[in-house]
């Protein structure tokens, strides 16, 4: 079993739904909570208890920090969440305490957590702050976030999550972990899916409040990237993406490219792998294998 906690901003793009159904429905996962981040962290909480309760798994929901460290915030709301009214969902959450929640769940299990963030880094950096043992304390810390290679970031110069708390974003790349790993725009825009052949799989009765979350999310998109998804798969299959060893820095001062990722790999120590390549079959395969 892989002891995961989730750090997530369920509620803007869909695939952070996509994502926790996966890890509900994965035999070997032992989602030991979920913290939720930006702009509304309550509603936010409320779509993951939609999918937990679903799931039949009584699973710790926190909401953590509604607003990045120091720039002005990008996502004040979570669109997606107008749909929970159709769904059982728990109303009330502890409050102020997702950052002590990770802390002392970490320090209950050394060496066995793996934290995967699929949103932006504001409670991890808190995390991190507030005890700098704790990255030497995991597993492994997993992470969508990101542009590296130079083909992407001609596309994609500053990715979404690190965007929204660029200091956040510094402050948990200065940190080293056993592994820390970054899957991001380089490889997540190769698993897609449009809109038709998402409602023609999402079939799994896990699937259906993630269809009816994304009724908002398909009348502006065509089609779902595989984003958050692919993190998680990589978690429980180390051959669907291809690594490179690299030391990342964070860009904080031009404004035009705040948050932009900048891999070298050259330095002497280099305490980052980035995903650089992806086998899409085998990713969907093993996506969707769980809910059969």
């Amino acid at each position: 079993m892989e002891k995961i906690l989730l750090d997530t901003d369920i509620g803007s793009d869909i695939d952070d739904a996509v994502c926790l159904a996966y890890l509900l429905a994965h035999p070997d996962c032992d989602l030991m909570g979920i913290t939720t981040v930006t702009g509304e962290p309550i509603k936010r909480a409320m779509m993951a208890s939609v999918l937990c309760r679903l799931a039949g798994k009584d699973i710790p929901i926190f909401p953590g920090g509604a607003d990045p460290l120091l720039v002005k915030q990008r996502q004040p709301l979570a669109q997606q969440a107008a749909e929970i009214k159709k769904w059982d969902h728990q109303k009330d959450f502890p409050t102020g305490q997702a950052v002590s929640f990770l802390r002392d769940t970490i320090r209950k299990n050394p060496g066995e957590i793996t934290l995967l963030t699929i949103g932006p880094l504001t409670n991890i950096a808190l995390l991190f702050a507030l005890d700098p043992e704790i990255p030497t304390m995991l597993k492994q810390l997993v992470m969508m976030c990101g542009s590296f290679t130079p083909k992407a970031r001609s596309k994609w110069p500053t990715e979404w999550n690190a965007l929204l708390d660029p200091h956040a974003t510094a402050m948990v790349y200065q940190h080293q972990c056993p592994i820390h790993r970054s899957v991001g725009l380089d490889v997540t825009f190769q698993v897609q899916m449009p809109v038709q052949e998402v409602h023609q799989r999402f079939q799994a009765r896990l699937l259906q409040p993630v269809l009816d979350f994304a009724k908002v999310w398909f009348q502006e998109q065509q089609q779902i990237t595989f984003h958050d998804p692919l993190a998680a798969v990589s978690i429980f299959d180390d051959s669907t993406l291809t690594y490179q060893k690299g030391n990342v820095a964070v860009e904080l001062r031009a404004p035009d490219k705040l948050g932009a990722t900048v891999l070298s790999t050259t330095d002497a120590v280099m305490p980052h792998e980035i995903a650089t390549a992806v086998n899409s079959n085998r990713f969907f395969e093993k996506y969707f294998s769980v809910f059969e």
